[in-house]
């Protein structure tokens, strides 16, 4: 029923995809702008769109007459907004319920459960059982939480200085990834 080699590859896939380490400056970012993190919300909405897209996925998209395709570019602008918010120091996510959603939006969609991760999730569907992309999902979830819970402890460690670089960095990073996500799509 269960590989554990599968669970091990589709594990290190989606932790590559999701790049949690990376998205510390980014993470950071968004939590000085909107408010305090909230790492329960932000993993459950992850991990219920994120098993839910293994299950449904595709289909979905194709019941609403969305190709992945477009879901892909859709998920670029998303990503490139945020990196020029980051590059530029520009306001364009902020809380709209004064951080009473717990940041969902922009770090459970479209940072850590982005179209890159929703699309990887669609293709390992096709090779693997869903069972062991859903403990794969799981695993990650574990990390992503860790990391999320131990943010303050990580911001006080890196310092004003180096995230404001790592911010910078991050961002032109970022943008590159839309650009690639993009540019891939059209």
């Amino acid at each position: 029923m269960f590989s554990i080699q599968n669970i091990l590859s589709i594990s290190l896939t989606l932790f590559l995809v999701i790049d949690i380490l990376g998205s510390v400056p980014i993470i950071i970012s968004v939590k000085k702008a909107t408010g305090e993190l909230k790492p329960v919300s932000i993993i459950g909405f992850s991990g219920i769109l994120m098993i839910a897209f293994t299950i449904i996925g595709e289909s979905l998209l194709g019941v609403l007459g969305i190709q992945v395709k477009s879901f892909a570019i859709a998920g670029a602008v998303v990503l490139l907004l945020l990196s020029l918010e980051m590059i530029l120091g520009a306001t364009i996510f902020k809380s709209d319920d004064g951080g009473k959603s717990g940041n969902i939006v922009p770090i459970a969609f479209p940072i850590l459960a982005g179209v890159g991760t929703l699309t990887t999730i669609i293709s390992l569907r096709i090779k693997y059982a869903i069972p062991d992309v859903v403990v794969g999902i799981l695993v990650n979830l574990v990390i992503m939480f860790v990391v999320l819970i131990s943010m303050n402890w990580l911001e006080k460690k890196l310092g004003v200085q180096t995230l404001s670089v790592m911010k910078k960095f991050f961002g032109i990073i970022l943008l590159a990834m839309a650009v690639q996500m993009f540019m891939n799509n059209v």
